[in-house]
């Protein structure tokens, strides 16, 4: 297994409700450069693109003066998709009254792309969005972007309204000095997060009920190995099969721990680095327990998303773990009798461990950052375009698209056109255009999903717990995690494999812990509880 297992962010989903949930990935993405609605001709001194009397109010038009604004973000993620011409974000620039000159980069390559010309520091654009959300503060100390605490101050009317929602938020885009340089793109942190699912026919032919804990879940998983759940008579069932980048998350919330993120803090305030704790070493004891029953697949660690999705069409395999809108857009679909008025392939509350710990990991809500570049001809003017696209209203329109073209309303409800519901057109239209400070909608994921889903998400809100937040590191603690955390990283993983596999023996884990600690560990968890101190302060 290679590092970006372990990597939350990197955990994508695809198909329609991506659009609507994380933007879509399909292909290698498209560039666009300089083909927005019209292009800059030369820079506005500060505020000239606003009248004196001109007062911003949170809606559009931010401006009563021609105004222009080059902005460089990344294009769709499917290579026939410009955004820049999409009908989404043109509407935004035309409700907001400025000219907009994108440039956009294809997103599997944006940041390598960017980050040169960040480097040399010289001609940004006004405005430009990164993947790579300055955890060190790197480009905050190069002086490449402003300080927008001022422009929050004076005209923030949608940033404000999004930190009374979000406190949080407002605690992770904070540096250490209390200045805020970075506006979010924000995901969904609670709603269709990955969770466990079990065919509910198999269940129902062995009469079993859902399992609660893990030893219901293990006792589950050997009556679907041997009990010929698919009814055809043979020993064919592989009664458990996932993508290998979701298992630290499916048993790891059973023992307590957070193996995508690495750390977590507990209730005291305390972090700790999951891989350093002796729960873990429960959580390898029962995955090795698994592997050698084969209940746990010989070649787990290769398994792909699309090799799930094939033992579930092939009936052969009866447990999954992936994020929740696969019930009913995917694997349910898949069998014949599926009835879409219940589920089939059906989300299950967490497993309850050995210790009492059962919930499910929800998401770090910044999925990007926007900034107001130090050559920006217009601060103001781009702070308060960027403002506007953070607006309900933009959120609006971002997630459901243009009324009477890709959705209705009838009594007082939306619900998608035709148009709407193919994946091809909305991708077009630029249905949560990821060049944008959007908000991943869960009202209109809602409405795409069987109502079983919709209602079983719902349910499902009360077992999810925050992951470990972001927080700004200062020099001193960067220097330090970026010196130790690649080695750890690589040795953590090696291990992991080697324990569960029984490769390497459980008896030899705490010399394991030793050679953590030997390699620094406990001067980076140093760095990491500072920076926590620091993230409950600034949320006080």
């Amino acid at each position: 297994m290679k590092k970006r297992v372990r990597k939350w962010a990197s955990l994508t989903i695809s198909g329609a409700v991506i659009a609507l949930l994380a933007a879509g990935c399909s292909g290698g993405g498209s560039e666009s450069k300089s083909s927005g609605a019209g292009a800059a001709q030369g820079g506005a001194s500060p505020s000239a693109a606003t009248s004196a009397g001109f007062a911003y109010d949170g809606k559009g038009p931010v401006t009563d003066k021609p105004g222009t604004l080059k902005i460089l973000a990344t294009n769709s993620w499917y290579n026939n998709v410009d955004l820049a011409k999409a009908p989404i974000v043109q509407e935004i620039a035309k409700r907001a009254g400025v000219t907009v000159d994108w440039e956009l980069l294809a997103p599997g390559t944006y940041q390598d792309a960017i980050n040169p010309r960040l480097a040399a520091g010289r001609d940004l654009p006004d405005i430009v969005y990164n993947t790579d959300q300055d955890q060190t503060m790197k480009n905050i100390q190069a002086g490449l972007f402003v300080p927008l605490n001022e422009y929050i101050d004076k005209y923030g009317v949608n940033v404000k309204k999004m930190f009374e929602k979000y406190p949080d938020l407002k605690a992770s885009l904070t540096t250490p000095d209390g200045k805020i340089y970075y506006l979010p793109q924000l995901a969904v942190t609670k709603n269709y997060m990955p969770l466990w699912m079990v065919n509910v026919k198999w269940l129902e032919k062995l009469s079993l009920g859902e399992p609660a804990t893990l030893d219901e879940f293990t006792e589950m998983l050997r009556k679907f190995k041997t009990g010929d759940p698919n009814g055809n008579g043979k020993a064919d069932e592989i009664p458990m099969t996932m993508d290998p980048k979701f298992l630290g998350m499916a048993f790891g919330t059973s023992f307590g721990l957070d193996l995508s993120n690495l750390f977590y803090a507990d209730d005291g305030g305390k972090v700790h680095y999951s891989y350093y704790e002796p729960a873990y070493k429960e959580y390898l004891a029962y995955l090795n327990g698994l592997y050698k029953e084969g209940l746990l697949e010989s070649d787990y660690a290769s398994t792909t998303s699309d090799q799930v999705t094939s033992k579930f069409s092939q009936d052969i395999s009866g447990v999954t773990f992936n994020f929740s809108w696969h019930q009913s857009m995917t694997y349910s679909p898949l069998y014949k009798d599926y009835d879409p008025s219940k589920p089939l392939i059906k989300g299950i509350a967490p497993l309850k461990g050995p210790h009492g710990d059962a919930f499910y990991l929800g998401r770090n809500p910044i999925t990007g950052i926007f900034g107001v570049s130090k050559d920006a001809k217009d601060p103001e003017l781009a702070f308060k375009f960027l403002d506007y696209a953070s607006s309900e209203e933009a959120k609006e329109i971002y997630a459901w698209g243009l009324e009477g073209q890709t959705y209705t309303v009838a009594d007082g409800k939306k619900q998608f056109t035709e148009q709407g519901k193919d994946n091809d057109f909305i991708q077009q239209f630029g249905i949560n255009p990821v060049n944008m400070p959007i908000e991943q909608s869960v009202d209109a994921t809602d409405v795409l999903v069987a109502p079983w889903h919709a209602q079983l998400d719902k349910e499902m809100e009360k077992y999810i717990k925050p992951p470990y937040p972001f927080i700004y590191a200062l020099a001193e603690e960067a220097s330090v995690e970026n010196t130790i955390m690649p080695d750890i990283t690589t040795y953590t993983t090696e291990m992991e494999a080697k324990f569960i596999t029984g490769k390497e023996s459980l008896d030899n884990f705490d010399k394991y812990l030793g050679t953590l600690k030997s390699m620094g560990i406990e001067d980076v968890l140093k760095g990491r509880q500072a920076q926590y101190d620091r993230y409950l302060a600034a949320g006080k």
